[in-house]
């Protein structure tokens, strides 16, 4: 019987392991997407700045 209950704690806890890879898989993923964004805004905002600065000269 103990045997029984080791091997079902195991198999639970292998579970939770999975589960918890793929809340950090998704975390990782809305970080990156957060990133890309502000990168994205940065580079055009910083693109249209530099434009001005060259018609200006």
């Amino acid at each position: 019987m103990t045997k029984l209950a080791a091997k079902i704690q195991t198999v639970l806890s292998s579970r939770e392991r999975g589960a918890t890879a793929v809340e950090y898989g998704l975390m990782v993923a809305l970080i990156a997407a957060v990133i890309i964004a502000g990168v994205t805004l940065i580079g055009t905002s910083s693109g249209n700045t530099f434009n001005n600065v060259a018609t200006a000269i």
